[in-house]
């Protein structure tokens, strides 16, 4: 249950803690939220995330899919140049979906960020404490920089030198998890534990903040051994578990097996908070159809939560298409 989540805010700054008179820690408890509050916010969210009927939207394309993620919204690179106007465009569309009256805490329990969202505001509040405070929606952060080279069938993140300030930034603005991608090729066992290690290492410095680490090892849909790396990767996941003490709570983002309750020790291991499935390129359509056949995973997609909002579309058609995705997506994950 939620109670188990005291202990490991204890990793939290604490300078809101201290006793130094009112007057020589302004400075401290201006940027720091009271400790109270924070665990109290914490609280709530690990809460609705563990729990509650509804899925994540996943918000957080960037660099390289961003320009791709504008065209399909109807907006072509001709309308901007360099990638200041790009991301301000991406804001205004993420913006208009997370404004929406259908966009909220009812359907959509969480929503995945990337830096720059987080580092701009929405109607005038700073994106993550938009999403909870008026949407109800639990805010994490895309943390990971990308992907190194395939070797060994699989592709690693690439190194995040400057996580440590990125963590610190992402705690100050409110979030409360993060999100790293890997990405699995094929059936390598090296590969797939390198995969796992990295992403339990990374997911440890993310708790180690006080944050919930989202753990995503992609398996690649068009993998030609699909079910021999779930299997691989099942076992791999279920040691780094093992690892974790009591308190070491985690999410896991995952491509939906072949054999739909393959993932079922990981999704009932007591470290586990919930297990969310990428869409990994498949049509909403059949994504959904997949994730109903699932059990215990509910949704986490992007391209398939955004297919069919355009910039083009009026406000009308805009809420009706998301309303009609969001519920698609909802009913899929309540299987």
């Amino acid at each position: 249950g939620s109670s188990h989540f005291g202990s490991s805010l204890c990793a939290l700054p604490t300078c809101a803690k201290t006793h130094a008179s009112p007057c020589s820690s302004a400075v401290s408890t201006a940027v720091e939220q009271p400790q109270t509050a924070m665990e109290g916010r914490m609280e709530a969210q690990l809460s609705q995330v563990e729990f509650q009927d509804g899925f994540l939207a996943a918000l957080d394309q960037s660099g390289g899919s961003t320009p791709e993620a504008l065209k399909l919204y109807g907006i072509d690179e001709s309308e901007y140049s360099g990638d200041e106007q790009m991301y301000d465009k991406v804001h205004e569309m993420r913006t208009r979906i997370i404004t929406n009256p259908k966009f909220n805490g009812q359907r959509t329990i969480g929503a995945i960020l990337f830096e720059a969202t987080m580092d701009r505001q929405i109607c005038g509040k700073p994106s993550a404490q938009y999403l909870w405070e008026d949407k109800k929606v639990v805010p994490f952060l895309k943390i990971d920089k990308g992907l190194q080279e395939e070797k060994d069938g699989v592709q690693l993140m690439k190194e995040m030198p400057a996580l440590d300030a990125l963590l610190d930034k992402a705690v100050a603005a409110g979030i409360f998890g993060t999100k790293e991608r890997s990405v699995i090729k094929r059936a390598s066992v090296a590969g797939i534990q390198a995969v796992v290690q990295q992403q339990f290492e990374v997911g440890r410095q993310v708790l180690a903040k006080g944050l919930v680490p989202m753990l995503e090892p992609e398996i690649d849909i068009k993998a030609p051994d699909k079910e021999e790396c779930e299997e691989l990767l099942l076992a791999a996941l279920l040691q780094g578990l093992a690892k974790l003490s009591a308190e070491q709570l985690v999410v896991f983002k995952l491509t939906i097996p072949s054999k739909p309750d393959l993932y079922a020790p990981v999704i009932k291991h007591p470290n586990t908070i919930r297990v969310v499935a990428l869409s990994g390129g498949y049509s909403s359509d059949e994504a959904c159809r997949l994730l109903a056949a699932s059990p215990g995973m509910i949704g986490s997609f992007s391209r398939a939560f955004a297919e069919g909002l355009s910039a083009q579309q009026t406000d009308e058609e805009f809420t009706e298409t998301l309303d009609r995705s969001t519920e698609m997506i909802y009913q899929a994950s309540s299987t």
